[in-house]
């Protein structure tokens, strides 16, 4: 049977969404054996699709045929079971030849990342991302944040433009993303997806579920999956109470620790899927280790959420 297209799958996800960190070995090169495996844990732990190659994933810091071996690797553990997301940016020729990388490996879609370095005006930008959903059949996800903010007219253009299917949030602004909410549902009817991709997610998507943003990336899911699903949960079911027990117990926690160092949205997680079981190694330069305190002070956090999944039993 034919799978159903991107956005009709991740319109109602079964979990949530798996922004896998990317395995290193001693040496520094790219661990596939230990990246396939972290995959296919979060598959097996319930989650509705991966992005592999994104932010978390340090898509940064990978060459393009460390790139395309990772995606690929990813599209073999899925197995077809959920659909694989890939990473896509820089300027726009590089954006381009990722998005052919990432077609060339079996992906089902893209996340197309701010261009590099430069702050670009709206119809520059607009360009871009026509361009890379013009280079192949994926469908595209722009990402908002840092020097990639649109005005809601903007984004009307973008989902009018065929192939992009949705745009995932990371900068905050909850007063823009209603506006260009209202603005696509009245201009653009249809399903256009809207994502809440701050770091950490499940710490705003209270907020976001308020605007009818139902889809979040869970980089928590990365190493402490029960917690990230019992969270997604209790979401689903209207369990506000349980929300508010892990906001409150762990995930608050978690993003005061996160905000003591700069990158630790990535390399945090790393050092907490370490702390799991799975050494996916260090995060590679310029982003830089938690400090040995920190890392103590993750795994009585992690601890503590666990300790909050007994209680509610």
């Amino acid at each position: 049977m034919t799978p159903a297209p991107l956005a009709a799958r991740l319109r109602v996800p079964s979990g949530p969404l798996f922004f896998p960190v990317t395995a290193y070995g001693p040496d520094g090169s790219v661990d596939l054996d230990t990246y396939r495996a972290h995959v296919r844990r979060g598959v097996e732990a319930g989650a509705a699709a991966v992005f592999a190659c994104c932010g978390t994933g340090e898509f940064h810091a990978l060459t393009p045929e460390e790139f395309e071996t990772c995606v690929r690797a990813a599209v073999a553990e899925t197995d077809g079971r959920v659909p694989v997301i890939a990473g896509a940016g820089y300027g726009t020729a590089l954006a381009v030849r990722y998005g052919r990388l990432a077609r060339a490996a079996g992906a089902d879609g893209l996340l197309a990342m701010p261009p590099y370095l430069v702050i670009a005006g709206q119809e520059g930008l607009l360009r871009h991302y026509r361009e890379v959903a013009s280079a192949t059949d994926l469908p595209v996800i722009v990402y908002q944040r840092d020097n990639a903010v649109f005005t809601p007219e903007t984004v009307v253009e973008l989902a009018r433009t065929e192939g992009i299917i949705g745009l995932k949030d990371g900068l905050g602004d909850l007063d823009l993303m209603q506006r260009i909410v209202s603005a696509v549902r009245s201009e653009v009817p249809g399903d256009f997806l809207y994502f809440n991709g701050l770091p950490t997610a499940e710490q705003t998507q209270l907020a976001y579920r308020a605007l009818g943003i139902t889809l979040y990336s869970s980089a928590v899911f990365c190493f402490a999956p029960e917690i990230a699903r019992a969270f997604y949960d209790a979401l689903g079911s209207g369990d506000d109470t349980t929300a508010h027990r892990l906001l409150d117990g762990f995930y608050r926690p978690f993003v005061e620790l996160r905000a003591q160092g700069r990158g630790y949205a990535v390399a945090l997680v790393k050092a907490g899927v370490r702390l799991r079981g799975l050494d996916v190694g260090e995060v590679r330069p310029p982003l830089h280790e938690p400090s040995e305190d920190h890392v103590k002070q993750l795994a009585q956090v992690i601890e503590r959420g666990y300790a909050l999944l007994d209680d509610n039993k």
